[in-house]
């Protein structure tokens, strides 16, 4: 009996946290979001809001990190519970940095804002709104893989990564077209280079976490791998 309540507990606490993985999820999902909503509408305010999130995300970082060390030191879990664990560890850290990519395009979005630029950055803010859908997208197929412990589903983000890696290549091949054709965009199209960056590296996040629930559940390392190698993994 005291075998199986210390189970229940244990099976609790690791509830718990991956609950909590999913709500730092959440907030970072919408940080992009509303980064890049801001971008669209020239808005330092919701620029504004974005940034004062980021020390939520942080701090979620810390205490989930934190509540993992005290587990892992009260419980000693072993397989699969430890893979979650670790797979946890890794997960965070990755949300962590999407909160950062959407910090880094808030600030964009002020810099931008504050020198009077909006009105010839309308042009490509559809390619970016798009890029973002995208990246956005594979994270909240991601955070679903990761609730569900979903193979088939983190196969689908890796399959689909690179459709974001191609949007990023187009956007910066017109960014460059755009600053040929008028030199006195340059500095403002650097920007937004560097904010299709930063979207892009928000689905590299996701496909990061996708690799993460593979490892969970199959207990295989498929870094390095193209999708179709995965897939041959773990069939």
């Amino acid at each position: 009996m005291v075998d199986k309540h210390l189970s229940t507990q244990f099976d609790a606490e690791l509830s718990g946290i991956s609950t909590r993985v999913l709500e730092m999820g959440g907030l970072v999902e919408a940080q992009v979001a509303q980064a890049v909503q801001a971008l669209g509408d020239f808005s330092a305010e919701s620029a504004d809001e974005v940034l004062s999130r980021e020390g939520r995300v942080n701090s979620m970082e810390i205490e989930i990190d934190r509540d993992l060390s005290t587990i892992i030191a009260r419980r000693q879990p072993t397989a699969r519970d430890l893979r979650l664990l670790i797979a946890i560890s890794k997960s965070i850290a990755n949300l962590e940095r999407v909160g950062d990519e959407a910090a880094r395009i808030a600030r964009t979005v002020q810099r931008l804002v504050s020198g009077g630029v909006s009105s010839r950055l309308r042009v490509p803010m559809s390619d970016l709104a798009y890029e973002a859908e995208l990246a956005t997208a594979q994270l909240r197929k991601a955070l679903d893989a990761f609730a569900r412990l979903d193979v088939e589903r983190a196969l689908d983000v890796l399959k689909h990564d690179d459709e974001i890696d191609k949007e990023f290549d187009g956007l910066l091949r017109k960014l460059i077209t755009y600053m040929m054709e008028d030199p006195r965009t340059i500095s403002s199209s650097i920007d937004l280079v560097f904010v299709a960056k930063a979207i892009e590296r928000v689905g590299d996040h996701a496909k990061n976490l996708a690799e993460v629930v593979i490892y969970v559940v199959k207990g295989q390392d498929v870094r390095h791998n193209t999708p179709e190698a995965v897939e041959t993994m773990v069939r």
